[in-house]
């Protein structure tokens, strides 16, 4: 299990019939572990990145290359001590997606992620009162607008997707002792699970259940609610997200928004160990943040751990009525709804800035995923 990051490239080249049964996050994955775990994996697309000043963004799909973007700053080096969370990513892989940031974890450095950085082009100065992870130095500063493009524009990777440098010519993993050159050229391969749930419910409630479900079938309960959410936020990256969209994910976040595009508003659901580091101690005292945890005490915490933290989610938007996008572009997108009092499905309510009792009402939230591609092609060859 210690070649972990090795094995990864080598199922990634094997996309098609990929699989992480192999894998381990920074702190061991248990013994026996959920479906969701180690899915069947297939690749998307693979994002391509020149780190020069003026070099492109590309989108390469079945055979097509498209240019996303262009490079507007290179990275010059790593932050040897990325965000707290970082430390639980996968080793050589994405650690983080965001409307405003993906995070790659070349390898490990303490306790903590040696990160690189891409940013959308609202990063390439540090916004006013930014109180998200930020090092300029350690970023590739793009002219992709956040929300758009590989910052939740339907391009965006998953959470341990694994990352290649070109190395005379070829694609290799990229290396354990990487540091940013002027030049290099990156890849992101974007792999995603073949089958997805059709939802995640969360019960609002301590004790709540976590319960997966899958079309066609019932309900699993994947974990439990130690603390639920009962107010919004000020969270940065949700100016640049609609309401009730995954504005974030990573190994220990999903940062849902609360407000639309130019408004700040959300909450966040953690695992528990993350909720006991020393700076998200606003988590443990206030009602911004649902804690989770596993079903049992004696069971490991959930960092890293798909389907919340790992694999599964991404921002994914498209304003309604965009035009010239396809069904299959616009039924892509994950939707976060509430049951409040215990009543129907309904929209994620809109709440700006800091209310503390903003969802103190709901009794019930939920991602609805994207549906399956087996789904999509049935679809297709009906029409």
């Amino acid at each position: 299990m210690k070649t972990a990051c090795a094995a990864v490239a080598v199922l990634c080249v094997l996309c098609s019939a990929a699989s992480f049964a192999v894998l381990e996050n920074a702190r061991g994955a248990p013994e026996a572990a959920a479906e969701e775990n180690y899915p069947a994996l297939e690749e998307l697309f693979s994002i391509v990145i020149e780190n020069r000043a003026g070099g492109g963004v590309y989108v390469k799909r079945s055979g097509e290359t498209k240019r996303a973007g262009t490079v507007l700053a290179a990275a010059g080096r790593l932050n040897e001590s990325g965000y707290t969370a970082s430390g639980w990513a996968w080793q050589r892989s994405v650690a983080a997606v965001a409307v405003n940031a993906v995070h790659v974890k070349v390898r490990q450095s303490g306790d903590r992620g040696a990160v690189l950085s891409i940013l959308p082009a609202e990063m390439y100065e540090k916004p006013a009162d930014y109180k998200s992870y930020y090092s300029a130095s350690s970023s590739i500063m793009t002219d992709i607008p956040a929300g758009t493009g590989i910052f939740g524009g339907g391009l965006s990777p998953f959470v341990g997707n694994p990352v290649f440098l070109k190395d005379g010519g070829k694609w290799v993993p990229i290396p354990a002792l990487y540091q940013p050159r002027e030049g290099d050229t990156i890849q992101i391969k974007v792999l995603r699970p073949v089958r997805l749930p059709s939802e995640i419910v969360f019960e609002n409630r301590f004790g709540g259940r976590i319960l997966v479900r899958y079309a066609g079938g019932g309900a699993r309960v994947i974990g439990m609610v130690l603390k639920p959410v009962a107010g919004v936020g000020r969270f940065a990256g949700s100016l640049y997200a609609d309401v009730g969209r995954i504005r974030a994910n990573h190994t220990g976040v999903i940062c849902v928004s609360t407000s639309p595009p130019g408004e700040v508003g959300g909450f966040q659901i953690i695992p528990e160990n993350h909720a006991m580091s020393p700076e998200m101690k606003n988590a443990r005292l206030l009602t911004q943040w649902m804690v989770v945890g596993p079903t049992s005490v004696e069971a490991p915490s959930t960092e890293g751990a798909a389907p919340l933290f790992s694999l599964y989610l991404r921002p994914v938007y498209f304003p309604m009525g965009t035009s010239g996008r396809t069904i299959e572009e616009m039924l892509d997108m994950y939707i976060v709804q509430v049951r409040i009092e215990g009543g129907k499905w309904q929209r994620m309510p809109e709440v700006k800035g800091r209310v503390d009792d903003a969802l103190a009402d709901v009794t019930h939230v939920r991602i609805l995923f994207p549906l399956e591609p087996a789904f999509l092609a049935e679809t297709e060859e009906k029409k």
